[in-house]
């Protein structure tokens, strides 16, 4: 049997990270992780039967709380079978080639946001900020043309390995450490 593991993401997130550390500790289980973007994906399949664990985050030590995290757990019923923490560091991706002139928007999720909001203030002051579903597909749309060549996306490394795109500044949220806890959720027993 693989243990199905979902997790609020796309290829590239963080929660995507997330679910290999989980998989990681479970090294002698046949796993595959299902990037299934918001958290009320998650929780939805997992009450379904159509995964097997489900992983998000739902707090950020800059950020604060995930809220769609905490609207979606107050629709669903699962247990808390572990929680822990990823450091996150977060990068200004572009297209190849794209200078920081060029860029008139910031797209990411909302906690990225919050989570590099001095960072912005100070370094992007005019640039308009466009609040995404996640981090990585941001990324990936700013890769694939569906945001135009003047938006910069907020993601992790892994989504401009991924995707294919130019890491313009490394590590620009505002703390050093910043951590953000992760669910691991199942059903009810």
């Amino acid at each position: 049997m693989t243990l199905k593991i979902g997790v609020m993401g796309m290829r590239g997130s963080f929660s995507e990270m997330a679910g290999e550390r989980y998989r990681a500790k479970r090294a002698d289980v046949s796993s595959e992780i299902i990037p299934l973007v918001t958290a009320e994906n998650v929780l939805t399949a997992l009450e379904k039967g159509e995964i097997d664990r489900g992983i998000f985050p739902i707090e950020n030590s800059n950020g604060g709380i995930v809220i769609e995290a905490v609207h979606a757990m107050a629709k669903h019923r699962f247990e808390i079978e572990e929680m822990f923490e990823l450091d996150v560091h977060h990068m200004l991706l572009v297209k190849p080639g794209v200078t920081a002139s060029r860029i008139t928007t910031i797209a990411s999720h909302d906690q990225a946001l919050k989570q590099c909001r001095m960072y912005l203030k100070r370094t992007w002051p005019e640039a308009e900020l466009m609040p995404y579903a996640d981090t990585a597909k941001a990324a990936a749309d700013v890769a694939n043309g569906t945001l135009p060549d003047t938006v910069a996306a907020i993601a992790p490394r892994s989504a401009a390995e991924l995707y294919g795109l130019q890491i313009l500044e490394e590590s620009i949220q505002d703390l050093k450490f910043n951590y953000t806890v992760f669910v691991v959720a199942s059903t009810l027993r």
